[in-house]
């Protein structure tokens, strides 16, 4: 079994390549029409549609492989802002969502910026100020991961607001997502955590997510030998709360 899901990893990575060309050569397309030529707008914007579905693709191999690593148990520990994990995540999320707020969001170059930029979009954002850009010791990508599921799960079922804070407390990073959603029941939440299950109240909640991101964020976290806590109810929202432990 362990070898089967060795030669898997190995296949996925591959992927990466031709991936790589595929984006690189869309962006050719968009970028460089001097080279290339130039493009009508409805050829751009197919061309904008596969270059943003090549980047899920990215990180979707991304994030196989770096469950692998979670398999395994392994972590990579480096210094890491807090500004540079939000404004990724937030960058990804908006890149598929719409461009515009995207590129608002890589302009910004403080948290009140940021706040402004995604403020329209439904979006609220609370950081301690000293940690908004300290450098921390956790494993970037795991942290950048855990943030990225739950704040796409809180879009997938917000009605108008997701709300992201963070601080320090005693040598824990604390990161809370909430949603002002329908909420989770109570007699489903035991269940939430479980591979494929969806807590939707109704169909059309259960093809949004296939309910393997709170399974993967559970498993990142163990690995960090962090935590997750769940605040919700029907009709009240649901809040997630995370908490990982900062290397010296």
């Amino acid at each position: 079994m362990h070898d089967k899901m060795i030669r898997t990893e190995f296949l996925i990575h591959d992927l990466k390549v031709p991936i790589a060309v595929i984006e690189a050569g869309t962006r050719l397309l968009l970028e460089q029409p001097e080279l290339y030529g130039a493009l009508t707008d409805k050829q751009m914007k197919v061309l904008t549609r596969i270059l943003r579905n090549v980047q899920v693709t990215r990180r979707l191999v991304n994030d196989v492989l770096e469950q692998g690593r979670s398999r395994q148990g392994e972590t990579c520990v480096s210094r890491a802002s807090m500004s540079s994990i939000v404004t990724s995540v937030l960058t990804e999320l908006f890149d598929l969502l719409d461009s515009l707020v995207s590129e608002n969001i890589a302009a910004a170059r403080t948290c009140v910026e940021l706040a402004s930029a995604v403020h329209d979009s439904g979006v609220r954002l609370s950081f301690d100020e000293g940690l908004w850009e300290a450098l921390i010791r956790v494993d970037e990508m795991k942290t950048g991961q855990v943030l990225k599921n739950l704040v796409s799960n809180a879009f997938k079922y917000r009605k108008n607001l997701v709300k992201l804070s963070g601080h320090i407390d005693q040598n824990y990073l604390i990161l809370t997502v909430k949603d002002d959603g329908n909420g989770i029941p109570k007699e489903k939440q035991p269940r939430i955590f479980d591979s494929y299950f969806t807590p939707g109240l109704s169909l059309s909640d259960a093809v949004q997510s296939h309910g393997l991101g709170l399974a993967g964020v559970r498993e990142l976290l163990k690995d960090m030998g962090g935590a997750l806590a769940l605040e919700s109810d029907t009709g009240r929202g649901t809040c997630f709360t995370v908490r990982i432990p900062l290397e010296d």
